[in-house]
């Protein structure tokens, strides 16, 4: 069996386990699409009442908000497994039994559970990304929409490769570290304002230690049409996503040193 084959088996499972109770998916997808609606909702407050900061409109702001959201939804909802790895795993001893299975231990986390609920937070990053478009006016030629997708893929490579490092550290601390959050949620937080309001050391971790800039402000700036006020030049913008996936594959290099490591806690 193919390993598409064998995770759209995964996807159809988890799906129909969930649709046991529709009413609680539905509720679930709901309370997704209006718990961090707040954020987008506060900084259309904060503009209407003190205008531009910076060069930057609400307009701007939406779409940063938008396009992180979407990335964000699209990896939480391939990577439940190493989001609880350390609890679910290491922790229980269940990762004895995943190492015993014919098939790589990164393919059977992907696919322990598809969270239907994150449509909900991925059909609230739509809505803002349409927001945007409407207040700015944005001209969504092919070129684009290309660029978006090649945005967002970037961001899903970056968000999966955090969730993947988080899972690593388990194979130490066995259980899965909170302090991750500060990375993952508190990273998608940081990433939906431009990098040029931060300080400049923070600016820098954002572009060089967590690439979370590469993957929102700058390919961001090029669908807006703007130059960077940071003094990147204008080819590279659209590049800058493929950080993402630089740092996708760094992260499982980490995997494979863990799981090289790995000593059963037993049961």
């Amino acid at each position: 069996m193919s390993a598409l084959l064998l995770l759209a088996r995964y996807f159809s499972a988890s799906v129909r386990g969930q649709m046991q109770y529709p009413g609680s998916a539905l509720a679930l997808g709901v309370a997704q699409f209006f718990a961090t609606i707040i954020d987008i909702l506060a900084a259309w407050a904060l503009f209407d009442r003190f205008g531009p900061v910076q060069g930057w409109t609400f307009g701007d702001i939406a779409l940063f908000f938008g396009m992180v959201s979407v990335s964000f939804a699209i990896a939480d909802f391939l990577s439940r497994g190493f989001d609880v790895f350390g609890t679910s795993f290491v922790r229980t001893g269940d990762f004895d039994r995943v190492l015993l299975r014919p098939r790589s231990a990164a393919l059977q986390l992907i696919g322990y559970e598809f969270r239907l609920s994150r449509i909900g937070r991925l059909a609230q990053g739509l809505v803002v990304i349409g927001l945007s478009t409407s207040v700015l006016g944005l001209d969504w030629h092919a070129d684009k929409i290309l660029l978006a997708i090649w945005t967002i893929a970037g961001g899903v490579a970056l968000f999966i490769g955090l969730m993947v490092l988080q899972a690593t550290l388990a194979f130490w601390t066995v259980e899965s570290l909170e302090v991750m959050n500060v990375v993952t949620y508190g990273g998608v937080q940081a990433s939906q304002f431009p990098l040029s309001i931060y300080a400049d050391w923070f600016r820098n971790f954002l572009i060089f230690v967590i690439p979370l800039g590469c993957i929102a402000y700058f390919p961001v700036l090029a669908l807006l049409g703007k130059p960077d006020s940071l003094g990147a030049p204008d080819w590279l913008l659209p590049l800058t996503p493929a950080a993402g996936f630089v740092f996708l594959g760094i992260s499982f290099l980490a995997w494979r040193f863990g799981v090289a490591k790995y000593t059963s806690t037993g049961s």
